[in-house]
């Protein structure tokens, strides 16, 4: 593929979606940045507000296997990877693979699961493979989770670890739509829902051809720097205990190439990194104890930090052509 091939794609997966979601035009476009980078999404909001059907919507828009599990407190780590079973007419083992096998894998309300199950999805968020019973699994490409979780009712939840919050490439939150954008979901799902109507603009393998080419997107090294500038002043807050890691700034640096496709650009500029800043980096700092919620305190810092720290300047002219001019 090239700049102009992906960008059509990028857009016909947008217009599909478009069928579907009413307004969300910040949260749809973080969603997709996380699909060319290669990354997974924790869709995190009040009830009602749209992120089961958001997760949907790009599972119709993809031509991909695609699988939905209720997380429940009494869901078994099984329930998810699969399990070996026996079967008597063939008088062997056999391996019946669970829902973590599929392209897309929406985890709805996974906090409602117990940490030994939560962490069931740790090998296959990270290594894109799975073990059972001593024999590793690969998982097809490409491989999303999109996890969704209310925020606001802690009844019977179990909050992800550090560990687990750190497999998402983004938290996205979308709020309630405007008043405007109420009345056009109204309009458009009172008489029937446009959900079963959609039909798929891509496949896997366009999926993967547009991830690599994303991985390819120019950055200069002023960049680079101010990449690290940035997760490194999150961990100098006095409100923070455990700042952006490593692993941080290599994810600000693919959702940032992800983003700048999303502009139909070959390079990436500050803005790119700015944008996707508060998605990648709030849900991954520790607060000291006593500080208000992770989501809405860790958002703020990342924002104070995108003011403090110097923006470098404009890539050059020659960087600029990129790839696929």
């Amino acid at each position: 593929m090239n700049l102009q091939e992906v960008t059509e794609l990028i857009e016909s997966i947008r217009a599909n979606l478009a069928k579907v979601i009413v307004g969300k035009k910040d949260g749809v476009d973080l969603l997709l940045t996380a699909l060319l980078a290669n990354g997974h999404v924790l869709l995190e909001d009040v009830p009602g507000t749209g992120k089961t059907l958001l997760a949907k919507a790009l599972a119709r828009s993809l031509n991909c296997s695609f699988k939905r599990i209720q997380f429940t407190p009494d869901l078994l780590p099984s329930d998810l990877s699969g399990i070996n079973y026996y079967n008597q007419k063939l008088g062997e083992f056999q391996f019946r693979p669970g829902p973590v096998f599929a392209n897309l894998l929406l985890a709805d309300e996974i906090n409602r699961a117990t940490p030994r199950t939560q962490s069931a999805l740790l090998e296959s968020m990270e290594e894109r493979q799975i073990t059972i019973d001593g024999v590793t699994h690969g998982l097809e490409a490409p491989f999303l989770v999109i996890a969704t979780q209310n925020p606001i009712d802690n009844q019977g939840t179990f909050p992800l670890p550090e560990a687990q919050l750190d497999r998402f490439l983004m938290r996205i939150t979308t709020g309630y739509p405007s008043f405007e954008e109420g009345i056009h979901i109204l309009q458009r799902f009172r008489q029937n829902n446009p959900l079963e109507d959609m039909v798929a603009v891509a496949n896997g393998q366009d999926i993967q051809e547009a991830q690599r080419f994303a991985a390819s997107v120019s950055i200069s090294d002023d960049l680079l720097a101010y990449i690290i500038r940035i997760t490194e002043a999150t961990r100098k807050s006095t409100a923070v205990k455990l700042g952006a890691s490593p692993r941080a700034s290599g994810a600000l640096l693919r959702s940032a190439q992800g983003y700048a496709l999303l502009q139909g650009r070959a390079y990436v500029t500050p803005d790119d990194i700015k944008a996707v800043a508060v998605a990648v980096l709030a849900h991954r700092i520790l607060l000291q104890h006593g500080l208000k919620s992770r989501e809405d305190q860790g958002a703020e810092i990342v924002l104070q930090v995108l003011r403090e720290v110097e923006v470098p300047a404009e890539p050059s002219t020659l960087l600029r052509g990129g790839r696929g001019n």
